[in-house]
């Protein structure tokens, strides 16, 4: 073909080196293939022959598109077959020696000309750029697996990369239909520097037992959309190759949060390090296996569990979107719900949002119009929470200010019967305080609904220590009811979710802060390489940069970990009246309405 990078070298055949040389040889280029397993180059090519069968069955190549790709694929043992190749790529192990040596060798084999690409995740591409007589040539190309499928690819500079090299590599990436990135020289670059200190995170909190591994994942999967939990995807990435960046991320940043969490080391050692050694967070059917099964920590249903209260009333107090939300939510169950605000006419106010979400509901055929009735004449809207004195269970989802939910709860002791289990929707508010402005802590409990509450399926069921056990099972088969899946945690800001996606988002400021990357290259990098549905950029705008910030001051103040600090940048915004998309501008500007 006429381009100046059509002969490519891949060392190292494992599963992203042959993912790479798949992805180059579906797009016209000559691949030569590079292992010093003669085993591993026959699995390259047997994987790279499946594939290219299936892509044949479903339609989206003939047979005879199939036969130039497996023969534009040839593999070597020796690394003078990359003699001829104009762009080199290594995927050998994460090692500075192993990887330095390596650059050493293809200095004295390959043209002065050629491109030396390292596929490093974790270390310094300056560094091995200084082990090659041209480290002007020596540049990052970071594919994410499967490389096949996914679409990002972040381009590494070092202070010692030419120009050109740049712009060739990130020229083939665009033509290989990728997007890349652009980003500087440092641990992690932009994707897994975000995503492994959240990971990292995650593996704390499972070491802390604060929360079984099932409701961590499930958490992060339904409360942030996401396509895998963290300790799952720590054992698809591999726990070793996990704790091999955060340990470079950390030798950099020195912040607590890079510092791999222990268990990561204790895993590694006893050789659990996920699905490839059939063990890690969680036991695989075998080594290599996605499919999970259970083990001595998989939840066992406990014939001991205590009885929950019967719940056949409920009272929603609030009158803003997530009491609607939610009392919507429990009049569709079929609950009798009254919903209290401040005045009759918030109060008919909220009913009158709930009654047009439902007719979207009905227009949308996810409804019908007999049973939008029967919700709407299940809701009883109040203008006083005298109202709630026969409730079974009554919701609070009023403003985040402790001060003002201690009064509600104060005004609900008087108000409900005895055994009402009263509970708090807060996300970051300790659920004790509340509870303490009653004279029956031991009914109360948190509740945490995420918005919207009638399409988001968590519910973060929040104990303290105070909560009774009945009071916890009642909740959780409430949940059950509402069909809604519900997580345990223990009463600690940001229980799981913000616990673990607020940092992240932090941190992802603190990139920008500091000049390393772009609001539209992390975003993109986080959707391309992480699966996230939104870039942490366009959910900070979302969320509101003031509520980003209070759940970060929270945090913060609570766990007292200075890598907790809210990022300046989120400061300087909010002081200035940016708060996201209800403003008109936060991160980026928006259409006022």
């Amino acid at each position: 073909m006429d381009t100046p990078l059509s002969t490519i070298a891949v060392v190292g055949l494992g599963t992203m080196g042959t993912g790479i040389a798949e992805v180059l040889a579906r797009a016209g280029r000559e691949v030569i293939g590079i292992d010093i397993s003669e085993a591993a180059a026959r699995q390259a090519v047997a994987a790279l022959e499946a594939s290219t069968a299936r892509a044949v069955q479903k339609g989206r190549i003939t047979e005879g598109e199939r036969h130039d790709v497996l023969a534009r694929f040839r593999t070597f043992s020796d690394l003078q077959a990359a003699a001829d190749a104009q762009l080199v790529i290594e995927v050998v192990p994460e090692s500075y020696e192993i990887k330095q040596q390596l650059f050493r060798e293809l200095d004295a084999i390959t043209s002065p000309t050629a491109i030396l690409a390292t596929g490093t995740n974790a270390l310094s591409v300056t560094r091995l750029a200084a082990e090659s007589q041209h480290p002007e040539r020596v540049i990052g190309l970071h594919f994410f697996n499967p490389a096949p499928a996914m679409k990002l690819v972040e381009v590494v500079s070092s202070v010692l990369t030419a120009p050109p090299a740049v712009e060739a590599v990130t020229a083939l990436a665009r033509e290989l239909g990728k997007e890349p990135v652009a980003v500087g020289d440092r641990p992690g670059f932009v994707a897994d520097g975000l995503l492994f200190g959240y990971l990292n995170q995650a593996a704390a909190m499972y070491e802390a037992s604060y929360a079984s591994r099932e409701d961590i994942d499930a958490a992060m999967k339904l409360g942030c959309g996401l396509p895998m939990g963290p300790l799952a995807l720590l054992d698809l990435i591999g726990v070793d190759t996990a704790r091999t960046v955060l340990e470079a991320m950390y030798s950099e940043s020195h912040d607590r949060l890079h510092a791999p969490a222990p268990i990561l080391k204790q895993l590694s050692e006893a050789g659990l390090t996920g699905r490839k050694s059939g063990r890690g967070f969680y036991t695989y059917a075998a080594t290599g296996s996605q499919t999970v099964v259970p083990d001595a920590k998989t939840p066992q249903e406990s014939s001991g569990a205590a009885a929950g209260r019967t719940v056949r009333s409920v009272g929603v107090a609030g009158s803003g979107t997530m009491a609607s939300g939610i009392a919507e939510v429990f009049a569709k169950a079929g609950y009798d719900v009254v919903l209290a605000a401040r005045s009759q006419e918030k109060a008919d106010t909220a009913k009158g949002r709930i009654a047009k979400s439902l007719e979207r509901s009905v227009t949308k055929g996810r409804l019908t119009a007999e049973a939008r009735d029967e919700t709407l004449a299940r809701i009883t809207a109040a203008g006083s929470l005298d109202s709630f004195d026969d409730v079974d269970l009554a919701v609070e989802a009023v403003a985040e200010d402790l001060a003002v939910k201690q009064q509600l709860f104060a005004t609900l002791d008087k108000v409900c019967k005895p055994g009402a289990v009263l509970a708090t929707t807060t996300s970051s508010l300790p659920v004790v305080a509340c509870a303490r402005a009653t004279s029956r802590p031991q009914d109360v409990i948190g509740m945490h609904f995420f918005n919207p509450a009638p399409a988001m399926k968590l519910v973060e069921v929040v104990r303290t220590v105070l909560t009774g056990d009945d009071v916890h099972a009642t909740v959780r088969e409430v949940c059950g009811k509402i069909r809604k899946h519900p997580v345990d945690c223990g009463d600690r800001a940001g229980f799981i979710v913000n616990a673990l996606l607020f940092p992240y988002l932090n941190n992802a400021i603190k990139m920008v802060g500091e000049h390393y990357a772009s609001l539209d290259d992390i975003d993109a990098a986080m959707k391309l390489g992480g699966g996230y549905p939104m870039g942490p950029f366009e959910l900070l705008d979302v969320v509101g940069l003031d509520v980003s910030l209070a759940i970060e001051k929270v945090l913060h103040s609570e766990f007292r970990d200075p890598g907790l600090a809210p990022a300046p940048l989120l400061e300087h915004l909010v002081a200035a009246g940016c708060l996201g998309r209800k403003t008109g501008r936060g991160f980026r500007e928006y259409a006022r309405r």
